[in-house]
């Protein structure tokens, strides 16, 4: 699911990250930054201001050197039979996958006194956070890029004390 939203990301389908946003990770971005209408405006305007800048994702892709992590969240309780009578068991309703990623940006310079535009190759590392129902598979996102492990905790109370979050890293520019 993170390589298909990646696909469409380097597509240039940058709406496919809103509408697979996690609806209450949006829900609460919206509510800081003035309403559902502002952060969509305020997404597409990163979109634009990165064509105008030279910048386009050419990769986003799930990290192949470092291993996802799973999380059962959003407690619920289920009624089961247990010797013959009907008792109410605490279950865990979602997975939280928290997949490390890879993405590149081609990042196209102006040319300067006569020399051909510069193109650089900037690679950083990060991560998505994948969420979804257990019986549904239908997986919706937060970029780990805003994320903090105590976002992560507001929303699902259930995650571990000591949970850590993969460090985010940008490597310097290759010259093309």
């Amino acid at each position: 699911a993170v390589q298909d939203l990646g696909k469409q990301v380097v597509l240039g389908r940058h709406q496919v990250a809103m509408e697979r946003m996690y609806p209450h990770w949006k829900d609460s971005l919206a509510k800081q930054g003035g309403g559902m209408e502002k952060l969509e405006a305020k997404l597409a305007e990163i979109s634009r201001m990165m064509a105008e800048q030279g910048i386009q994702v050419i990769s986003f892709k799930p990290d192949p050197g470092r291993r996802p992590t799973a999380y059962e969240v959003w407690p619920g309780k289920e009624v089961v039979n247990k010797g013959g009578k009907q008792v109410e068991e605490l279950i865990y309703k979602k997975w939280l996958l928290i997949i490390p990623t890879v993405t590149e940006y081609r990042v196209t310079r102006p040319a300067e006194r006569g020399a051909p535009p510069r193109i650089e190759v900037i690679t950083t590392k990060g991560f998505q956070v994948a969420i979804s129902d257990k019986d549904k598979i239908d997986w919706t996102f937060i970029d780990g890029s805003g994320a903090r492990v105590s976002d992560l905790r507001r929303l699902f109370i259930t995650l571990p004390e000591n949970m850590e979050l993969p460090e985010i890293e940008r490597s310097a520019g290759k010259n093309r």
